[in-house]
């Protein structure tokens, strides 16, 4: 079965460039395939095999193909894979020292090494989760906790119109009502505008409300945009404030010279999320969460019923359940770790730099195509376009039209009130070849859809 299961791995990652970008099925169709009765005997395992690689997988976005540039990319690699994979055979649990002391000194070495790339100092604590959203609500729980001792009245949290909608839903978990979140409209760069977040800080108080966070965006994910951090820190510092900021695209750009030249300030957070499965290439689900003073964490989160009670005897000995949600958690520092000792640091730097440049190109051939304008310029290997003689509903059908014939995949969004196509080009093996021949082949179907 595993020689098998690894057969059909490798031609997949081979033969990625030939393959289709992937297909969303028609629920009725993929239904009448899969539906039927609990199978009360087993069935072969090569006959199962078979049916996934014909009636599953197919019906999928292959999200690491090089020519899908939709939302965000998840690249995955190959040496992430196979941690997985040792990780769900041995089935390590991650949760307390007891449970697998080894899995969690490989996660804070893991998460050491994070905070280094990020600029913490050894005061920061931090863990791997699932992904951004559970990152977010665990650094805002954090932030509610420390700022607010779990009190929500009148409490009030500022971010921009472009901040990422898991921030919303976590907040939302955590018992805010709309009335406590004040989304603030960003400034023509698409950032958080100091100004005005001022005089809304302001407001709120001379109201009675209590103003305790501010999220920033490092990476936005409609236009790539990073939130001016040294100055909503020093705000954040003359009001008393909890600043996170929402790293979960972005952060790991700080790797690469022109990526940290960005995200100036980043430290500067009392919380940041990123997300290992983006921008580091790891398979689904690694996301992360890093807080500067880390004994917040355990402060937070930390209980001591009587059936951990062995778990709790050795105080050197870290539980990564005392540090978050979970107590039943995965192995998933293995694959960040084993990916960074097989490619070295080196390696992704240059991979996340060379996302840059492919945002770049796009931008460029997108200057010179006649008909095309660029939205919003490449940033943080973002770039937004449209057809400037389209209407919305142009570039809605561009996006069926991309799905059914399956070369590429871009996606839209608004900008501004009108629906643009957006790419990201953080997958390594993109090529400039991949980049031109997509915006070709987005020009042809718009002929096409105008016909």
């Amino acid at each position: 079965m595993g020689y098998r299961v690894i057969d059909i791995l490798v031609d997949h990652f081979d033969t990625l460039h030939e393959q289709r970008v992937g297909t969303k099925a028609v629920p009725s169709e993929i239904y009448a395939k899969l539906s039927e009765p609990p199978p009360e005997l087993g069935t072969p395992f090569e006959g199962l095999i078979e049916q996934l690689t014909r009636d599953v997988f197919p019906s999928t976005m292959h999200v690491n193909h090089p020519r899908f540039f939709a939302f965000v990319p998840g690249p995955g690699n190959y040496v992430g894979a196979m941690a997985e994979a040792l990780a769900a055979g041995f089935n390590v649990f991650a949760g307390t020292w007891l449970g697998g002391s080894a899995a969690e000194a490989v996660e804070t070495v893991t998460i050491n090494w994070l905070r280094q790339l990020c600029g913490f100092d050894e005061k920061c604590g931090g863990l791997f989760v699932s992904g951004g959203t559970i990152a977010n609500l665990t650094a805002l729980t954090v932030a509610r906790h420390v700022i607010l001792d779990d009190r929500l009245e009148d409490a009030v949290v500022y971010m921009s119109d472009q901040a990422h909608s898991s921030l919303e839903k976590a907040l939302r978990v955590l018992g805010f009502l709309p009335k406590h979140i004040r989304r603030i409209a960003c400034d023509d760069a698409f950032r958080l505008p100091v100004g005005e977040l001022a005089r809304a800080i302001a407001e709120d108080r001379a109201s009675g409300g209590r103003p305790f966070c501010v999220i920033a965006s490092a990476g936005t994910t409609n236009t790539g945009a990073v939130d001016p951090l040294p100055r909503l820190r020093e705000i954040c510092d003359a009001e008393g404030l909890w600043l996170h900021v929402d790293g979960a695209y972005g952060a790991a750009a700080v790797l690469a010279d022109v990526g940290r030249r960005q995200l100036e300030g980043l430290a500067l957070a009392d919380s940041l999320s990123l997300d290992p499965h983006k921008w580091l290439y790891q398979p689904f689900e690694t996301g992360c969460v890093l807080v500067r003073e880390g004994s917040h964490l355990r402060g937070t989160f930390r209980l001591m019923p009587d059936y951990l009670q062995d778990v709790h005897r050795n105080v050197e000995e870290v539980n990564y359940t005392d540090l978050g949600i979970q107590l039943t958690r995965s192995f998933r520092a293995l694959k960040v770790w084993l990916s960074f000792k097989v490619f070295g640091i080196a390696a992704f730097r240059e991979a996340i730099a060379r996302g840059f440049r492919m945002a770049e190109l796009a931008e460029k051939r997108l200057r010179e195509m006649p008909g095309w304008e660029v939205s919003s310029p490449a940033q943080m290997a973002v770039v937004c376009f449209r057809f400037k003689s389209g209407d919305d509903a142009l570039h809605a059908r561009l996006v069926e039209a991309m799905l059914e014939d399956g070369f590429a995949m871009c996606t839209s969004t608004t900008i501004r009130g009108r629906t643009v196509l957006r790419m990201c080009t953080i997958n390594p093996r993109t090529t400039e070849e991949d980049v031109l021949s997509t915006l070709a082949r987005i020009d042809e179907l718009r002929v096409k859809c105008l016909a």
